[in-house]
């Protein structure tokens, strides 16, 4: 008897998607009387951004959400916290700063 493998089948490839949509994690949501696509993103590149749930930075290298209205443009995109985008129907639209913090 040969030992078990556990390769990937090279020959396989995935079907392509009928809405021809190239990200399979990219899905809709609905946040206040709009439909939302969020995208789950790895942390790569080196870029910081401000998550709009907390105010605070994301690091780059950090895992995150990428959300925008559904017939936004590219400048719609917003960085989210993964746990600020899951909680964004309990956080308050103040957003609090100290005076001397910056306005991103």
């Amino acid at each position: 008897m040969s030992p078990r493998r556990n390769r990937p089948n090279r020959a396989a490839k995935p079907e392509p998607r009928p809405d021809g949509d190239r990200h399979g994690l990219e899905r809709t949501e609905s946040w206040r009387g709009e439909e939302w696509v969020m995208r789950p993103v790895a942390g790569s590149g080196g870029k910081t951004y401000r998550c709009p749930g907390c105010d605070q930075e994301i690091p780059p290298g950090v895992g995150h959400v990428v959300a925008w209205p559904e017939f936004g443009g590219v400048d719609d995109r917003r960085h989210w916290h993964r746990p600020c985008w899951n909680a964004r129907d309990r956080r308050s639209a103040k957003l609090q700063r100290s005076r001397g913090a910056p306005r991103h």
